[in-house]
């Protein structure tokens, strides 16, 4: 998939692997100048390190010094910002996944200042360059589990579905400035600790994917491909919407084996 971002700057939150450092490199192979910040910044200067059109940044989602520090970094150095892709998110651990009566408080805190409102901050802080523009775009990185439920995994599926209506009211509220803004959900991607052999949830894998009419896990690129299509100079009339990569998981995998 090739789209034409020569110009453009991009902010990829948890940039330094994962699902973020693809979208930030598949950014990159389109021609975008693109930032890669992660709370870890040696390894976001080690993915950044890869490309001449790579910049590493220090950001902490969770802290609103952090990320308008970041932002006005962005706006001194490059003098704009066309794309965010609001990427950094954690899950509990498995010692942490219980049900919501037993769930910790303290955990519950931690996901939803990632997950939640790292999403908020940083696009309260970014959208103020795009405003200034009259252009932009805004990609929020949800999951399935935010448009469908999940035992286990309250705080999780609580500020994933919260991101799903942030975006959907941010694109109401920035509409009239040109600034479209959409999500990607993704779902089972082959990256996630059910599919290595040394995960206390490696037996789980089977499981999770009889929920997927395609029958495996998705691609990391499947994901990045997705954020690519809304990034795009030619996306200027969808927005608000909620995209699922999932193998056909959300459209009604549930009883593939009833």
């Amino acid at each position: 998939m090739k789209i034409d971002l020569a110009g453009q700057v991009a902010l990829v939150t948890g940039a330094g692997r994962g699902i973020g450092q693809c979208i930030a490199d598949t950014l990159v192979a389109n021609g975008a100048q693109v930032i890669y910040s992660d709370i870890n910044l040696e390894e976001a200067r080690q993915s950044a390190a890869k490309t001449p059109l790579g910049t590493p940044l220090l950001m902490d989602v969770s802290e609103a010094k952090q990320v308008a520090e970041g932002i006005d970094f962005i706006e001194k150095k490059f003098g704009r910002l066309d794309i965010l892709v609001n990427n950094a998110g954690v899950n509990s651990d498995v010692q942490h996944r219980v049900t919501f009566d037993q769930f910790s408080p303290d955990e519950w805190d931690r996901v939803m200042k990632i997950d939640l409102n790292g999403v908020f901050l940083v696009s309260r802080s970014a959208v103020r360059l795009m405003i200034r523009q009259k252009s932009g775009s805004i990609i929020n990185i949800s999951s399935v589990l935010g448009v469908v439920p999940a035992r286990l995994q309250c705080a999780y599926t609580a500020a994933k579905a919260g991101v799903v209506n942030l975006t959907r009211t941010m694109a109401i509220e920035m509409g009239p400035h040109d600034v479209v803004i959409n999500c990607v959900a993704p779902g089972t991607m082959g990256h996630i600790a059910f599919y290595d052999k040394n995960s206390p949830l490696s037996t789980k894998g089977p499981s999770i994917l009889s929920h997927v009419p395609l029958g495996r896990p998705g691609r990391l690129q499947d994901v990045a491909n997705a954020v690519l299509f809304f990034a795009g100079p030619d996306n200027r009339y969808v927005t608000g919407q909620i995209l699922c990569v999932d193998g056909g998981w959300t459209a009604g995998g549930f009883f593939r084996n009833f």
